[in-house]
């Protein structure tokens, strides 16, 4: 990517195997500076981060740049056209496949090209990422708590909320980036296969913020007072998961709190038995809910997270 002109915008298709291609904008600064890379729809039902990522680019002007913007408008093609969280391809979760590999399935090809050839050039990376159909999230930053420099960027995302996470998994975009010595952000947000104006208004905010932040526009970050700071392991599925199909009832909102041992929702069958109640093991905040009421086993349905502060 490097051979295309400064100080101009570029709309491409990368080749990520598989026959695969990504959709990749590239906004090169008129002068050198730092790379930020942006990805968006690693999971194929989450639509926001492409709308903010194509919004953006039309915004910006290469002659006020110095650096460059890589936004891969959708990282998992195959899904985002099926419309679903996981590969039609091969059923493979992109979000768990990295590094990858060469020689591998399709989602593994995925992963290899977009790791190799997309975020391994970033200076900071940003993925882009919401609730799906499925799930609701907090509109939020998540960072790596133990790289400054994620907690830094987190913070000049300028969302309401942030979550920090002592440990990040293997298999993700993220712990690809973390794998290389990059910092990282990474969103989620209200998902539902819709496109809420507050989280497009936050993603957008969030990678302007981020281009100032590393140089790339001049200009400082734009930031929201900090209204709660959450902490804890972010994987979804290592909270309270559904032990078989049925159809489930929450008792809680996303950011409610709770303690140990208060009821958060059932699972029933379709003649309004109760197949599971499910209670908090620990106090926190409602970190994850499921929304999609029919559940199959193993589908996370809770994750509670420890409250740092709150304004």
């Amino acid at each position: 990517m490097d051979d295309r002109a400064r100080g101009a915008v570029h709309r491409f298709s990368w080749p990520a195997g598989s026959g695969v291609e990504l959709p990749v904008l590239l906004a090169r600064g008129a002068g050198p500076g730092k790379t930020l890379v942006t990805t968006a729809a690693v999971h194929g039902d989450e639509y926001e981060g492409t709308r903010a990522i194509l919004e953006v680019f039309e915004t910006l002007d290469p002659a006020t740049m110095s650096g460059d913007w890589i936004a891969v408008t959708a990282a998992n093609p195959p899904a985002f056209w099926q419309g679903t969280r996981l590969s039609p391809l091969d059923g493979g979760n992109l979000a768990r496949a990295f590094p990858g590999r060469p020689d591998g399935s399709p989602t593994e090809q995925i992963a290899w090209g977009l790791g190799r050839d997309v975020i391994a050039l970033a200076d900071l990376y940003l993925d882009l990422h919401t609730g799906g159909v499925g799930w609701a999230m907090p509109s939020m930053a998540g960072y790596d708590a133990s790289d400054p420099r994620s907690l830094a960027a987190a913070r000049a995302f300028g969302a309401e909320i942030i979550w920090g996470h002592p440990e990040v998994p293997p298999g993700r975009t993220v712990s690809f980036a973390k794998s290389r010595g990059i910092p990282f952000v990474y969103t989620e947000a209200r998902g539902g296969g819709r496109i809420h104006a507050g989280d497009l208004d936050m993603m957008k905010r969030g990678i302007g913020n981020l281009l100032c932040h590393l140089g790339i526009l001049p200009g400082a970050p734009e930031t929201l007072p900090l209204r709660m700071h959450l902490f804890g392991e972010g994987n979804i599925h290592n909270g309270i998961n559904a032990p078989g199909r049925g159809f489930f009832i929450s008792d809680v909102k996303l950011l409610d709190p709770v303690r140990a041992g208060d009821r958060l929702g059932r699972l029933l069958n379709l003649h309004g038995a109760v197949i599971a109640e499910f209670r908090a093991a620990t106090g926190g905040v409602v970190g994850l809910v499921r929304e999609f009421p029919k559940v199959e086993k193993d589908d996370p349905l809770f994750l509670i997270a420890e409250c740092l502060e709150v304004a």
